[in-house]
């Protein structure tokens, strides 16, 4: 079955960067849209950033845009979100997803972004 498992989260300073890595298995994982989504305290889900796995192509969430890098390696079938400039509004836990509903994801890793 499909397995996505995060890593990488934790507490940053504002300004500071981080990244996440998404194990996944269960699936076809170099011809996929994945899905980075987060959640923060008090609100839905939102898509973060996409990419597909074959072709490379991107887009990001406007706020995100100039500061986080989606990318993957499909040798090691990982998701990677590189985050930069970190404020404290990025604070959510982040999930890797295959859709950008978040409807399949994994446990999420948390992210806070606090002085």
């Amino acid at each position: 079955q499909v397995q996505l498992v995060e890593s990488g989260g934790g507490l940053v300073q504002p300004g500071g960067s981080l990244r996440l890595s998404c194990a996944a298995s269960g699936f076809t994982f170099s011809s996929n849209w994945m899905y980075w989504v987060r959640q923060a305290p008090g609100k839905g889900l939102e898509w973060v950033s996409f990419i597909h796995t074959g072709t490379g192509d991107t887009a990001y969430y406007e706020s995100v845009k100039g500061r986080f890098t989606i990318s993957r390696d499909n040798t090691k079938n990982t998701l990677y979100l590189q985050m930069n400039s970190l404020k404290a509004e990025d604070t959510a836990v982040y999930y890797c997803a295959l859709d950008s509903r978040g409807a399949t994801r994994g446990q999420g890793t948390q992210v806070t972004v606090s002085s």
